[in-house]
C-alpha cells in the first residue's frame, strides 16, 4: 500500500472529511486530494505531525510493505471497514443517476394527484360540467389513487435498485485507490447544475402562489380559485421533480465522500433514525389523509408535508445531540 493509500485510508478511519484533515495539517483541502490521488507527495513536517494525529509510526506512512497490524485504528468503536471498489462506485452513480428522474417523477405524481379530483368536483358544483357532483368525487378519488399507487409501484421497482447500495448510506467503508478523486471531479462538475436546478424549483414554488394571491384579490370567483390552486400544484410539483432528481445525484457524491449527512458520526445516528422513520412517517400519512377526507380540504391540508420534515430533521438533530453526549 502506497502513501497516498494509506493517508486515505487513516482519515477515513477517523470519520474525517478531507476539509477536516486538512485544517489538522494546516493545508489547504486541495493539498489533501493530492496526496490521496498520489499527484503530489506532503513534506516531512507534514508526515511527522500525520504520524501523531493519526496515532501511527512514520515506517508505516513511509514504507510501502507495512501491513496494517503495524497501527492502531481510529475508529473508537473498533468497526470493520469495507473496501469499495471502483466498479461498484461506478456502478452506483450510474444506479443513482438512472433513478433519480423517475424517482422525482413518482413524488411530483403523488403531488399532482389531487388536481383531477379538485376540478371535477369544483366544475361538478359550479355547473361547468354536466356531472353529480357524487360522480366527480367518485372519478377524482379513483383517479387519486390509482397515481399514488402507480408512483408506490415506481418506488419499490427503482428503491429496490438502490437498495443494492445501501451498505454505502449506512455503513462505514473505505474507498480503492483513486475513487476518491474521480468522484470529487464529478461532484464539482454537477455543482453549478445542481445549483440552478435548486433555484429553478424556489423559483417555481414562489412563482406558483402568484395566481393564488390574484384570484383571492381579484377575481374570488370558486373556479378561479380552484383552478389557481391546480396551478400552484403543477408549479410546486415541477419544483419538488429538481429538488428530488438534483437531490439524488448529489447525494450519491456525497454518500461516496462519506460528507455532509453521510459521515460515520451521521451513520450511526442514522442507524436509530431509521427504526423511527417508519413509525413517523407512518403517522403523518395517516394524519394527513384522515383530516383531509374529514374536512376536504386538501387546498391546505397539504402543509403538513414540509412542516413534518422540518419536525423530522429536529428529532434527527436531537438525536445526534444525544448520540454524541
Amino acid at each position: 500500500m502506497i502513501l497516498a493509500e494509506k493517508i486515505m485510508q487513516l482519515r477515513k478511519k477517523n470519520g474525517w472529511s478531507q476539509e477536516e484533515l486538512a485544517g489538522k495539517l494546516n493545508v489547504s483541502r486541495q493539498s489533501v486530494s493530492k496526496w490521496e490521488s498520489a499527484m503530489s507527495v506532503p513534506d516531512l513536517d507534514k508526515i511527522l505531525l500525520m504520524s501523531e494525529i493519526f496515532e501511527v509510526s512514520t515506517d508505516y506512512l513511509l514504507k510501502d510493505d507495512r501491513t496494517e497490524e503495524d497501527f492502531v485504528s481510529g475508529n473508537p468503536d473498533g468497526e470493520k471497514t469495507r473496501k469499495v471498489t471502483m466498479e461498484e462506485a461506478q456502478n452506483f452513480l450510474k444506479v443513482r443517476r438512472d433513478a433519480s428522474a423517475k424517482i422525482a417523477s413518482g413524488v411530483a405524481a403523488c403531488i399532482l394527484s389531487p388536481v383531477l379530483f379538485l376540478f371535477l368536483n369544483g366544475a361538478a358544483e359550479n355547473g361547468v360540467l354536466d356531472m353529480s357532483e357524487d360522480l366527480a368525487a367518485g372519478i377524482g378519488m379513483m383517479a387519486l389513487l390509482l397515481i399514488v399507487a402507480g408512483a408506490v409501484v415506481s418506488f419499490l421497482i427503482f428503491g429496490r435498485e438502490i437498495g443494492k447500495y445501501e451498505y454505502l448510506e449506512k455503513e462505514v467503508f473505505e474507498l480503492s485507490y483513486g475513487i476518491e478523486g474521480m468522484v470529487r471531479e464529478k461532484s464539482e462538475a454537477y455543482a453549478p447544475v445542481f445549483t440552478v436546478k435548486i433555484a429553478c424549483g424556489v423559483a417555481l414554488c414562489i412563482f406558483g402562489f402568484i395566481p393564488l394571491m390574484l384570484t383571492d384579490g381579484l377575481w374570488g370567483t370558486e373556479m378561479a380559485e380552484i383552478g389557481s390552486f391546480i396551478f400552484l400544484l403543477v408549479c410546486v410539483a415541477a419544483g419538488v421533480w429538481l429538488f428530488v432528481s438534483a437531490g439524488i445525484i448529489q447525494g450519491s457524491f456525497r454518500q461516496l465522500l462519506q460528507e455532509g449527512d453521510y459521515t460515520v458520526e451521521a451513520k450511526r445516528t442514522g442507524k436509530i433514525m431509521d427504526k423511527i422513520a417508519p413509525v413517523y412517517w407512518c403517522l403523518v400519512t395517516a394524519g394527513y389523509v384522515g383530516y383531509s377526507l374529514w374536512t376536504w380540504t386538501w387546498e391546505t391540508s397539504w402543509i403538513v408535508w414540509p412542516v413534518a420534515a422540518i419536525l423530522y430533521g429536529a428529532l434527527a438533530g436531537v438525536v445526534r445531540i444525544w448520540k454524541k453526549k
